[in-house]
């Protein structure tokens, strides 16, 4: 522009196309985040993980004693997002890799006052201990025991509930829950 005239008019043109073409990569940068992060969100929301479960409905059934622990298996379905939880075996596997909370309750029965009451469960995560609880006695005729927890679990993660040798959960009313939902997904 200072040598020749002429030339200043393309001079400030190009200066100004170029200003615009970094305007308009900045911009579809910047959409382009947006875009992942709506992707991100609605696949968080797709893919909700949930399941609540008991071991009967509203008939009484007794569920043990057996000389080694064995599986629990919950049949009477509440919620199962994610398809999860299996009722044939009582496993939850888990879909999707993340931070989850997990609740079991046990209850039992024994029948009568004086009588030796053995409610006992365990949480597994593929195989291993988690956590349990014991209650055996013969003081109280009913008992309880409540255990929650939360866990970073792996996708194909088995998750299960089992009765400990020689106790017993007795129910009628949804006292025996076993429940999990993913809290947040980790990548």
């Amino acid at each position: 522009c200072l040598t020749d005239q002429s030339s200043c008019g393309c001079c400030l043109i190009q200066k100004q196309m170029q200003r615009l073409e970094e305007h308009f990569n900045k911009t579809t940068e910047e959409l382009n985040k947006e875009v992942t992060k709506s992707k991100t969100a609605l696949q968080n929301i797709t893919s909700r993980i949930a399941f609540s479960v008991t071991f009967t409905d509203t008939r009484f059934l007794c569920y043990g004693p057996f000389r080694d622990d064995k599986p629990i298996i919950y049949n009477n379905v509440f919620l199962n997002l994610g398809g999860g939880y299996n009722v044939g075996t009582g496993i939850f596997t888990v879909p999707r890799s993340g931070v989850y909370t997990i609740a079991i309750s046990i209850y039992s029965d024994a029948g009568a006052a004086g009588s030796l009451l053995a409610a006992c469960a365990s949480l597994q995560v593929n195989g291993q201990l988690v956590a349990a609880s014991t209650d055996k006695n013969s003081y109280d005729q009913e008992d309880s025991a409540t255990i929650v927890v939360v866990l970073q679990l792996r996708a194909e993660d088995q998750v299960a509930v089992n009765l400990l040798k020689d106790c017993f959960l007795c129910d009628n009313s949804h006292y025996n829950t076993f429940s999990a939902f993913l809290l947040y997904a980790a990548e």
